[in-house]
């Protein structure tokens, strides 16, 4: 399996149903696989941050062994609304 920015962020707007998601790869800046990812989704809606994050891990379990490095940030849309005002 090849592992790119674009195969991610559409299985990510797939599986969470996400309303914005951003991928970086951040991998030739590091030794190994690695990627940044914001994802916004609904479903994280009442959900603290280590649930959240769980839905995203979950949602990549197969590809997150491949991965050496995984950061995440995970927003509601209400949340993603106000971040993009700032």
């Amino acid at each position: 399996m090849e592992l790119t920015a674009d195969y991610l962020r559409e299985k990510l707007l797939r599986g969470l149903e996400a309303e914005h998601v951003e991928v970086e790869d951040t991998t030739r800046n590091r030794c190994a696989t690695s990627f940044r990812v914001l994802v916004v989704s609904a479903k994280f809606e009442g959900k603290p941050l280590l649930q959240r994050h769980r839905l995203v891990n979950e949602c990549l379990a197969k590809e997150l062994q491949c991965i050496h490095a995984f950061e995440q940030k995970t927003l509601t849309p209400e949340q993603w609304r106000r971040e993009c005002r700032k």
